[in-house]
């Protein structure tokens, strides 16, 4: 398969957006890249960074798991934690790295988080120029969240490959979101309890297909 690039964003924090882009890069056979990592908390299984978590869940080679750009300490806006460090994020060192195949690039929390005190994800993500998926909560208040952020892709005209649901079926509300902002509905992964390699390579394969990511 050709090199492809897509990237994975969310409508907000904590919503299963990185459960998500490991069951992408998993099925993908996928690089997979956070370029910023704010805080790393231990996980006794899945590992201390997300890069960690995704390599576990999705089975991914240790080549696959690009370095972040920045690794920074404090768990809050990557903006504020790169002042704590005394770090200055630099865009250019944001450059999409090259791999062979495909790659699966995560951003953090939703589009608006800023990277410094004049930019967001989202002008990050113009530069990169690449595929959007929006990863949305099926929670009360994802209609809201989720058509401002698919406003806000399309607004700097980004492509949207379409929105992947997360949590519990919720029917009307997965619908009116697909409807009102005009785009694909991709799947919903669904809670999994206990969250194991096997169980989420079993969802997604259940409920997505991988010809979305493939076109």
């Amino acid at each position: 398969m050709a090199r492809r690039t897509i990237v994975v964003t969310g409508t907000d924090t904590e919503i299963g957006k990185t459960v998500f882009a490991a069951a992408l890069a998993g099925a993908l056979s996928a690089h997979y890249w956070k370029p910023v990592q704010a805080g790393v908390e231990p996980h006794e299984t899945f590992g201390a960074t997300d890069a960690a978590r995704v390599g576990n869940l999705a089975g991914l080679a240790p080549e696959k798991l690009l370095p972040e750009a920045y690794r920074l300490a404090t768990p809050c806006s990557p903006h504020l934690a790169a002042e704590i460090d005394g770090v200055t994020i630099d865009p250019a060192r944001l450059a999409l790295p090259e791999v062979e195949g495909p790659l699966v690039v995560e951003g953090a929390g939703g589009l608006h988080v800023p990277i410094s005190r004049s930019e967001t994800y989202a002008d990050q993500f113009v530069r990169w120029g690449a595929p959007v998926v929006l990863v949305a909560r099926t929670q009360l208040g994802t209609i809201n969240h989720a058509l401002l952020s698919l406003e806000a892709l399309r607004a700097r005209g980004l492509r949207v490959l379409g929105v992947a649901f997360v949590g519990d079926a919720v029917e009307d509300s997965e619908a009116i979101v697909c409807a009102m902002g005009k785009v694909k509905r991709l799947g919903r992964l669904p809670r999994l309890d206990p969250l194991t390699p096997e169980g989420l390579r079993a969802a997604f394969a259940a409920h997505f297909s991988l010809e979305d990511f493939r076109a």
